[in-house]
């Protein structure tokens, strides 16, 4: 009897959402491999039995390689948030073998309302990429983009370079309402990220999300069907293999370690016959395109009221907190980027 995983790999694209290697070798193939800064902060604080950092060559190697490329890469920039970037990309870098599609990782989330920080933030994670393996194709990085309105606006601008060979990939995250999918399918961003989870279910015990999102993944999935974008769902933010399960036959879906590990250990039982029969149907509720064009024009004052008031205010909140607690992981990256450096300028 096949496994639950295998079963959903018939159903749908599966990433792993993680920065531990040893997941992807140990449970893939995986399609893409995502992070955040979560995940980051999370995977370089893990220890070995000795109490020894797993990661301390990555942090001491990315501090010394911040320090050195700094007057290239980013004359007069901050060494502590580049050297986080650096570590960032080295820890995903690793999954390349064990990956066929994109490594994610995610611009820094204190830039979420700067479309020209988070653009050149995106530029300059692609460069870190070529300066850690030169040999590495820098086509199969994606960037997360907190999907603000100037978030998406720097997804517009990497996605669409009149240069082909300067276009970069990205993902519009931490959606929570179909007027960013719509904002984030006309800036051609490659994926959206809805979150069927608030991101606060992962970080305050016991907290549970009473409007989890299923609806909206599907209500994206078919929208972008009927308009032929190009934009892809992937679906993030679960909390328990059911969950998973009930998303088979979105685009793709990123997985944490231990649902994987769950879905990998359980049997796909008879029932599960018509495995993706929630996501074949119709939405409960189809988007009012029209409506939407009609009142956004493009301009940016009508797209934020139209946000503002998705979901009676809902969405903007789910998407502050998001950013909230990516900016609390952010600062936790960076203390560990600032021992390093000190560790670093002292030798």
């Amino acid at each position: 009897m096949p496994s639950q995983l295998e079963g959903l790999r018939k159903a749908s694209k599966i990433s792993c959402d993680t920065l531990d290697v040893q997941v992807a070798k140990e449970l893939g193939p995986f399609v893409d491999v995502t992070s955040n800064q979560a995940i980051a902060a999370g995977e370089l604080a893990r220890t070995a039995p000795d109490g020894t950092l797993i990661h301390e060559q990555i942090i001491r190697q990315s501090a010394w390689d911040a320090l050195a490329w700094l007057p290239s890469a980013v004359p007069g920039g901050d060494p502590v948030t580049f050297a986080v970037e650096i570590m960032m990309v080295r820890l995903s870098i690793q999954f390349a073998p064990y990956v066929t599609g994109f490594l994610h990782i995610q611009t820094n989330p204190y830039w979420a309302y700067s479309a020209k920080k988070t653009y050149r933030n995106a530029r300059r994670i692609v460069d870190i990429f070529s300066r850690v393996d030169p040999t590495f194709d820098t086509k199969r990085v994606c960037v997360k983009i907190p999907a603000t309105f100037e978030g998406i606006g720097a997804c517009r601008i990497l996605e669409n370079d009149d240069i082909p060979a300067n276009r970069v990939a990205t993902l519009a995250t931490t959606l929570f309402c179909m007027e960013q999918a719509v904002l984030a399918a006309n800036a051609r961003c490659t994926y959206i990220a809805p979150y069927v989870n608030e991101l606060k279910v992962h970080f305050e015990p016991g907290y549970v999300d009473q409007n989890k999102a299923f609806d909206f993944t599907r209500q994206a999935q078919h929208h972008y069907a009927e308009t032929s974008a190009r934009t892809q769902v992937l679906a993030a933010s679960l909390t328990s293999t059911a969950e998973v399960l009930q998303l088979a036959g979105i685009h793709h879906i990123t997985v944490s370690p231990p649902l994987l590990r769950g879905l990998s250990d359980s049997s796909l039982p008879s029932e599960h016959g018509k495995l993706g029969a929630y996501f074949a149907a119709e939405p409960e509720s189809k988007f009012d395109r029209k409506a939407f064009d009609a009142t956004y024009r493009g301009r940016e004052s009508a797209y934020r009221i139209l946000f503002t008031r998705s979901g009676h205010g809902s969405a903007e909140v789910k998407l502050n907190q998001a950013i909230n607690i990516f900016c609390d992981k952010q600062d936790e990256l960076e203390e560990v980027a600032r021992r390093a450096l000190e560790e670093a300028m002292a030798k």
